[in-house]
């Protein structure tokens, strides 16, 4: 990282950002902006257990994985 570089948001606040796409993390981060107990500057496990928590369907689990890997790459 160069001292130009913005460090990475939290992968909670990165994943809310994403509610206007049109795919399932889309939805997932729709339904994080409405939750009150959605781990915003949690990490993806932290999303992972809250889904969990949650018994979140198995297409959100998918979700975090997809969107974990656009939070590492962005």
């Amino acid at each position: 990282m160069t001292e130009h570089d913005e460090p990475k948001p939290a992968f909670g606040q990165w994943l809310m950002a994403q509610k206007d796409r049109s795919d399932l993390v889309g939805q997932l981060a729709a339904g994080a902006v409405v939750d009150r107990r959605f781990p915003r500057n949690g990490d993806p496990e932290a999303v992972r257990k809250h889904l969990s928590a949650m018994q979140a369907e198995g297409d959100m689990f998918a979700a975090v994985d997809d969107a974990e890997t656009d939070w590492l790459s962005a």
